[in-house]
């Protein structure tokens, strides 16, 4: 799994500015403790608790959250770090600010880990708080891609691995709405050094709203990017913000 190596994960993914200028902007709006659910190797969380912001992240990935404490040791900031799931978790106490960053969301694929979800939060969240996700928003022309093809994906620098290129295979199961792609990540010494199974599910932007409202929320702001841009059918993503309903 891509998230058992947090090092390849953030040479590949890293956060961009806009995502992080977003989620700090939604953290200081609201002000009081934040929840980063799905937080990875802290490259969004870590940089709102250096702004003073008190902090919470959440994880599955032992090695992602040891990486993200290991981040912010080095920013000189405190963030808690908790192993758990998104779909079930209890913390005793609630935030005025929870988020899901970088299509994380996708990682649920059925109705009932949506309703987990969302009901998760629900407890956690103030009566005024905010949830916030950012998603892709479905290419068909994407998905559509004939299974086993390959098709390149990106080619970064790794400190690392030096020069690292990824390809991948989709195969889409409109069905279940997930895309079961497979990812083949190559170095300059050797091709296919990593080959990881990524599967994401695809939320329709008129499924999103009945998901939203269907789990005792609604949807306050839609944007089609980071910076307040206007959602249309061309946008990449969805970036929302919600309250409870």
């Amino acid at each position: 799994m891509l998230y058992d190596n947090p090092d390849l994960y953030d040479a590949l993914l890293p956060a961009s500015e806009g995502q992080l200028n977003f989620y700090l902007a939604l953290a200081q709006r609201h002000a009081g403790p934040v929840l980063a659910l799905a937080c990875g190797s802290g490259q969004v969380i870590v940089p709102i608790a250096s702004k003073g912001v008190p902090a919470t992240g959440l994880d599955q990935s032992s090695q992602m959250l040891s990486a993200a404490n290991r981040r912010a040791i080095a920013a000189g900031t405190r963030v808690e770090f908790i192993h758990g799931d998104m779909r079930n978790f209890d913390l005793d106490r609630k935030f005025s600010v929870i988020f899901v960053a970088r299509n994380s969301l996708l990682h649920l694929s059925e109705q009932n880990e949506f309703a987990a979800f969302f009901s998760s939060v629900r407890r956690h969240l103030n009566s005024d708080g905010v949830l916030a996700f950012d998603i892709f928003n479905p290419d068909v022309r994407l998905l559509a891609r004939p299974s086993g093809e390959r098709f390149q994906v990106m080619r970064v620098a790794s400190p690392l691995h030096g020069e690292v290129t990824v390809e991948a295979t989709n195969d889409y199961d409109r069905h279940s709405q997930i895309n079961r792609a497979t990812w083949f990540i190559s170095t300059p010494e050797k091709r296919d050094a990593w080959v990881v199974p990524l599967h994401l599910r695809s939320i329709f932007p008129q499924e999103l709203l009945a998901l939203v409202a269907t789990n005792g929320f609604r949807l306050m702001r839609r944007d089609g990017d980071f910076v307040g841009g206007s959602f249309t059918s061309a946008s990449a993503n969805q970036v929302c913000q919600c309250q409870v309903a």
